[in-house]
């Protein structure tokens, strides 16, 4: 797949009296990659780049992100308009298999997230074994890798059955994270129905109770599948790349993706809708003044800084976030949701986007601004929003853990390093070292 977007221009590097030539690569949508992967070899050179934030470690086809111009794609298709049109078992079939479903497609790839809905007996046990508050990401995790041990089949031919496993993992990982809380709050267990869409389910299983029959809502529903659909990728992340690098070593599906979800639990990835919330609190708590909290995220003395504004890839408005700004006043506005933390997010855009140090430091809404309103307002809790974020994410690691394994260019992750430790030096006996006080 890489090799037909290898050009014949290529690059020059200069080191002392040697110049290396070096080709250069150039995606289907633009993107220019200088390809290194012969440097060290010739040069004994390596490159240096903390964070990988100029390093292209894979080609890929799933995802395409352009943060200068606010342009995310999912195969192909605008996020924005597959967010308007899909649901999100739809997207889920499009990472996983390349192209749209058909109506027979999803027919049947909901079929199959029906059937593998159900979790084995045994692992219902697992959960009492937590302490109680335990994480809910934490929970989600174990219980993924746990998966492998029930379905052991993927280890000898991982790829055999793909499309199964990956409506299996992407349909017990719902489950899972529903149990998860019902077993946190102590109240029984809501299993899955089979005349359910997937978010209905997922809803249901959530808040349904013997005491308190859940009622399915229809736009609560549509709101659940585009939030889903908008976190289902995001190329190169911290927790998409943890999956990759995991899965290069040749690791199971199931212990991959866990590992994914532990990179997710990060307060600085999965965790930033939680903290939006968090923040809206304190600003309400502490009497509703939003404009003192602006200056003081003004103030480089203040290390307070506004969460859910600005994007480590995004340098213009995320495309995400003006659909999950509509989302949110249209699921509020039918459901007759009066939240003063919505008030203040809506005070707090409105100044940011015209005040010149936002604009000028590219500090834009992101996704996270608005996701946890909306979850807010469904009724999940805050500690949950996390494991809201992997469920809409399982898809896009699903789909690069498949491409990874597949890829003629695969190696497993090995990063190089640049050390600055002592050098060499010669080993002393323990009875002959002085110590620092001599």
């Amino acid at each position: 797949m890489l090799d037909q977007y290898i050009q014949d221009k290529i690059a020059e590097l200069k080191i002392e009296d040697t110049v290396y030539k070096l080709p250069i690569i150039i995606g289907s949508e633009g993107e220019r990659a200088i390809d290194i992967r012969a440097l060290r070899s010739q040069s004994g050179h390596i490159t240096f780049d903390s964070g990988f934030m100029n390093t292209g470690s894979c080609s890929s086809d799933i995802t395409f992100l352009d943060g200068e111009k606010g342009i995310l794609s999912y195969r192909g298709y605008p996020v924005e308009d597959l967010a308007k049109h899909c649901t999100f078992a739809e997207v889920a079939y499009l990472l996983v298999h390349g192209s749209l479903p058909t109506i027979e497609e999803l027919k049947h790839f909901s079929e199959l997230l029906g059937r593998f809905a159900l979790i084995h007996e045994d692992m219902i046990h697992f959960f009492d074994g937590f302490p109680a508050g335990a994480p809910p990401m934490a929970i989600l995790s174990s219980m993924v890798n746990s998966l492998m041990t029930f379905y052991p089949e993927m280890t000898e031919n991982p790829l055999e059955n793909i499309d199964e496993n990956a409506a299996r993992l992407i349909s017990k990982v719902r489950t899972i994270a529903a149990f998860s809380f019902k077993k946190s709050i102590g109240h029984p267990l809501v299993y899955p129905r089979h005349d359910l869409s997937y978010c209905a389910n997922f809803l249901n299983m959530m808040f349904d109770s013997p005491v308190k029959p859940y009622e399915i809502n229809n736009i609560v529903v549509k709101a659940l599948n585009k939030v889903l659909i908008l976190h289902a990728d995001h190329e190169q992340n911290c927790s998409t790349s943890t999956v990759r690098l995991v899965g290069s070593a040749r690791v199971n599906l199931y212990a991959s993706i866990s590992a994914g979800i532990s990179a997710l639990w990060g307060p600085l990835h999965g965790g930033a809708n939680q903290a939006v919330v968090e923040m809206l609190e304190e600003i309400y708590n502490g009497g509703g003044d939003y404009k003192k909290f602006i200056a003081r995220a003004k103030d480089s003395d203040d290390p307070f800084r506004l969460v859910g504004f600005g994007h480590r890839v995004y340098k213009t408005y995320d495309p995400r976030s003006q659909v999950i700004k509509g989302i949110c006043d249209e699921m509020l506005d039918a459901l007759k949701v009066n939240d003063p933390l919505l008030d203040i997010a809506k005070e707090i855009e409105e100044v940011a986007l015209k005040d010149g140090y936002f604009i000028d430091r590219h500090l834009y809404p992101n996704v996270d601004f608005y996701s946890g309103i909306i979850y807010r307002a469904i009724g999940i809790p805050t500690n949950m929003f996390t494991v809201m974020f992997a469920l809409g994410r399982l898809p896009g690691w699903i789909s690069h853990w498949k491409e990874m394994w597949v890829d003629p260019n695969w190696r497993i992750g090995r990063p190089r390093q640049v050390y600055v430790g002592p050098k060499r030096r010669p080993f002393v006996p323990i009875h002959e070292r002085k110590g620092d006080e001599e």
